[in-house]
C-alpha cells in the first residue's frame, strides 16, 4: 500500500488542523493505521492509532484530549484532526500502515507516507 499525507501547514497556537492520508492499493480496510511525528533534532514519537475499522484507537499522552483519529474506509483515507495546537506540536507527520496489531510501536507499521509538515507558532 502507499501512502501520502497531506494537510500540513503552518498556524497559531490555539488554531485547529486536519491532516488526511490517503491510501492506495488493495484492503485499505486490513490494516491498522497510526499517525507519527517527528520534530527537528528528535526521534520519531507515536501520536495515535486507529484499528482496521475505526472500533479501537489509541493515543500518545501528549495529545490525548486533543487530537482525534478517523478513518473512511471507503475513500481509504485516514484523516487526523488536531485542535488546540501547542508550538510543541510543530513536527513532520507521517501516517503508516500495518497489516498486523495496533501498536503504538513504530516498528510494527510495515508501510509510511512521506509526511507531512506542521508549524504552530506562538
Amino acid at each position: 500500500v502507499q501512502l501520502q499525507a497531506s494537510g500540513g501547514g503552518l498556524v497559531q497556537a490555539g488554531d485547529s488542523l486536519r491532516l488526511s492520508c490517503a491510501a492506495s492499493g488493495r484492503a485499505f480496510s486490513n490494516y491498522a493505521m497510526g499517525w507519527f511525528r517527528q520534530a527537528p533534532g528528535k526521534e520519531r514519537e507515536f501520536v495515535t492509532a486507529i484499528g482496521w475499522n475505526g472500533g479501537r484507537t489509541i493515543y500518545a499522552d501528549s495529545v490525548k484530549g486533543r487530537f482525534t483519529v478517523s478513518r473512511d474506509n471507503a475513500k481509504n483515507t485516514v484523516y487526523l484532526q488536531m485542535n488546540s495546537l501547542k508550538p510543541e506540536d510543530t513536527a513532520v507527520y507521517y501516517c503508516a500502515a500495518s497489516r498486523r496489531s495496533l501498536t503504538s510501536r513504530w516498528d510494527g507499521y510495515e508501510f509510511w507516507g512521506q509526511g507531512t509538515l506542521v508549524t504552530v507558532s506562538s
